[in-house]
């Protein structure tokens, strides 16, 4: 097996062990233990070291690691990689249970950011989250991760004997056509609760102890490499854990330079990011400055160090499509396996200028890796980034890039398999 194939294996592994934000934050959190970093907390006093290796998180669905510099932060700033955990999918709703025909068992959900809807059709689901309980403090209960990893949950097309104009194209209903169906009832779901009762069981908790929870659908089946010379990853929620992989990848192997070394990846970026845990927020810019007062440093150190700064926002990017080339630019037509893409829009939905784009091409450059460039067509208003909201709240310069995939937002995504290792290779070139 080549190490490129390795690589793109590591990353289905961990995209298959990541179903939600909070256990994607776990993954990276064993990752990071396994090399040696440290946890820190918010609420305690942090007393970092030169070359030390740190992380916090935040909501559990949140992650920010870090590598103390060896060299003065006001003289060599942070070098750092953005990425964010969430995928689209479904939320479980409270009193989620819904009874029909007497008969079937479905489940009441809430669309998460903007799914591929027929994606989801008729394909084995299970459900994950994070799961309220009872604690001995009112302000802080206890939460625990749960996946069920079981395929409990489906949600089933309509005939097309019933539906004679499907191949026309079908507008899907959230709230109507969506709703997964979980089984028939029998006597134990005649006694209700049977998603608490389920969970509480996996938990090894009484139901009574479950006070909420952030349940969300998501794909039973595991990624594989595709293919006819396996150079295709098929896996959900490539964007954006494939760009988290690869960021904590590097920092996981990054030795101490004079620039402190940062990746964040926040959560909720694919519903604009304006929570707590989101680029939307002082959490980057708070950790930031925070490292540089426990370093002995003043606020205009902090200041400094931002001006001296660098930001990678790792984004997936739209590789040209096969079948439907002509809605791509005529010129930018960025390949999957060709290397990763820098973003550029005129009217800065990316981070990118002139500048920062020579920068991270330089890097590419340095680290033998390929590099292309993405721009939507003119009359296509295209997506955003962590990178411009990251600009709004720190004073840095940055650069949007992601590797180029076909089916973004589908419950399955396609991207490359040497992608992955190139841009990982720009990631540990950049720390350096």
């Amino acid at each position: 097996m080549s190490k490129e194939k390795e690589f793109a294996k590591e990353l289905i592994n961990f995209i298959y062990d990541s179903p939600t934000a909070f256990h994607a934050v776990d993954s990276a959190k064993a990752i990071l233990d396994k090399q040696g970093f440290t946890e820190l907390k918010e609420e305690s006093s942090w007393n970092l070291e030169k070359g030390g290796k740190y992380y916090v998180t935040k909501n559990d669905s949140a992650l920010t690691a870090f590598v103390v510099g060896l060299g003065k932060i006001e003289e060599h700033g942070f070098r750092i990689i953005g990425a964010h955990t969430d995928s689209p999918c479904f939320r479980i709703k409270p009193a989620a249970e819904m009874t029909v025909e007497e008969h079937y068992v479905k489940l009441n959900t809430e669309t998460y950011s903007g799914p591929i809807l027929s994606t989801w059709m008729d394909r084995p689901l299970s459900l994950a989250g994070r799961v309220t309980l009872r604690g001995g403090d009112l302000f802080n209960p206890t939460t625990k991760l749960v996946n069920i990893n079981k395929p409990i949950l489906i949600i089933p097309n309509l005939a097309i004997h019933m539906n004679r104009n499907v191949n026309q194209g079908v507008e899907l209903n959230k709230q109507k056509d969506m709703l997964p169906l979980m089984g028939l009832i029998n006597e134990s779901l005649e006694k209700g609760n049977y998603l608490i009762s389920t969970i509480a069981k996996i938990l090894n908790v009484e139901y009574k102890e479950i006070l909420d929870f952030d349940l969300f659908l998501y794909e039973y089946e595991k990624g594989t490499i595709v293919g006819l010379n396996d150079e295709f990853i098929s896996s959900p929620r490539m964007d954006d854990l494939a760009m988290v992989h690869a960021g904590i990848t590097a920092i996981a192997k990054s030795e101490a330079v004079n620039s402190t070394n940062v990746v964040v990846c926040f959560d909720n970026e694919d519903i604009g990011s304006t929570s707590k845990q989101g680029a939307d927020s002082p959490l980057l810019s708070d950790i930031l400055e925070r490292i540089v007062l426990t370093m002995g440093g003043d606020r205009q150190d902090y200041f400094r160090a931002i001006a001296k700064s660098f930001m990678i926002s790792a984004d997936m990017a739209h590789a040209v499509h096969p079948n439907v080339g002509e809605k791509h630019d005529p010129q930018n037509r960025p390949v999957i396996n060709k290397g990763p893409a820098i973003k550029i829009s005129a009217n800065m939905k990316y981070i990118t200028d002139s500048n920062s784009a020579a920068v991270y091409a330089s890097i590419c450059k340095q680290a033998e890796v390929p590099v292309q460039r993405f721009v939507n067509r003119s009359d296509e208003a295209g997506g955003s980034t962590i990178g411009p909201i990251t600009a709004s709240h720190l004073n840095i310069r940055g650069v949007d890039i992601g590797n180029p995939s076909l089916a973004m937002h589908s419950i399955r995504e396609l991207g490359g398999v040497m992608d992955h290792t190139y841009v990982t290779k720009s990631f540990v070139e950049f720390f350096k």
